[in-house]
């Protein structure tokens, strides 16, 4: 192999690896959340979905191991849920609906 040719795929080895590293940072990860904000999680043992608002210094990711952590005790989420393990991240749903009361019609 030539020289020139060596440095050729070289340069677009290095210009491709680049080119992921900028798209990767792109990326934003919902686990790095820090402080105040809100997880959503779900486990089957678990009905409906646990919201759980961050406190300082912690992450979505931290209360998830908390969660999977078969010895973990001392906190409340999720209600003071006792069960661990098999929880799982979700997406928060954006909105809520309004409970809303049934129709009624005009009795005759």
């Amino acid at each position: 192999m030539t020289r020139t040719a060596t440095t050729t795929i070289l340069t677009t080895v290095i210009l491709i690896a680049a080119g992921t590293l900028a798209t990767a940072a792109e990326c934003t990860d919902t686990t790095v959340a820090i402080g105040g904000d809100t997880c959503c999680f779900n486990n089957a043992r678990y009905t409906g979905t646990c919201e759980v608002t961050t406190g300082p210094d912690e992450t979505c990711s931290d209360v998830l191991a908390y969660l999977n952590n078969q010895a973990s005790v001392g906190k409340t989420y999720c209600g003071n849920t006792k069960v661990r393990g098999g929880w799982s991240q979700v997406a928060c749903e954006a909105s809520r609906s309004p409970v809303t009361e049934p129709e009624t019609t005009p009795e005759s």
